[in-house]
């Protein structure tokens, strides 16, 4: 697939399934990752790759960090389980971090928006090789002991989980148009 037919058509998949992506579609994929913006090349990224059991691991941790963050009594048994299977939805989960450098020309937030726009072309190398993948946050992502459990330090943060798999369904995305989103500034 070429490129502009990629940032064009790229949609998010939810219904993922096995196999997981080959060694070869992986390095695509963080190759394309590697690629992102970077103010001063500091490289403020780093991807932490889950596969096959890890994904258990992962979703051990994942209960343990909701029921610590959770008021006590208010993580129930049915939630812990759900948590222990959601890592389960798709063979490859990939943990997009922000790996913030310090620097006096290159603030956190543009380390963050980086790593961000990583997320984003690893995302779309795993479209254009036919893979199906959909970027998962929430609050989870910003308690400490989800970035103990990662093993991050204080200096790197979550900026997202990119779930990757096989297309097992996925939905019409409606076409937008350009001219609903795009001002000209500045003309008379």
């Amino acid at each position: 697939m070429d490129a502009i037919s990629a940032l064009h058509n790229r949609i998010s998949v939810n219904l993922l399934d096995s196999p997981a992506p080959t060694k070869d579609q992986l390095d695509n994929i963080f190759k394309a990752g590697l690629r992102a913006c970077d103010h001063k090349n500091l490289r403020p990224w780093k991807f932490l790759l889950i596969q096959g059991d890890a994904r258990h691991a992962f979703g051990k941790l994942m209960a343990s960090v909701k029921e610590k963050s959770s008021p006590a009594g208010e993580c129930s048994e049915e939630l812990k389980t759900k948590l222990l299977s959601k890592p389960l939805r798709a063979p490859t989960i990939i943990t997009v971090v922000a790996d913030i450098k310090v620097h006096d020309k290159v603030p956190e937030i543009e380390q963050i928006l980086s790593a961000g726009a990583a997320a984003q072309m690893m995302m779309t190398a795993a479209f254009a090789q036919g893979l199906g993948a959909i970027w998962r946050s929430g609050s989870m992502m910003f308690e400490t002991t989800m970035q103990e459990g990662l093993g991050l330090t204080k200096d790197q943060k979550i900026i997202g989980f990119l779930y990757i798999g096989q297309i097992k369904a996925c939905k019409k995305v409606p076409d937008l148009k350009v001219s609903d989103f795009v001002e000209v500034w500045g003309s008379n």
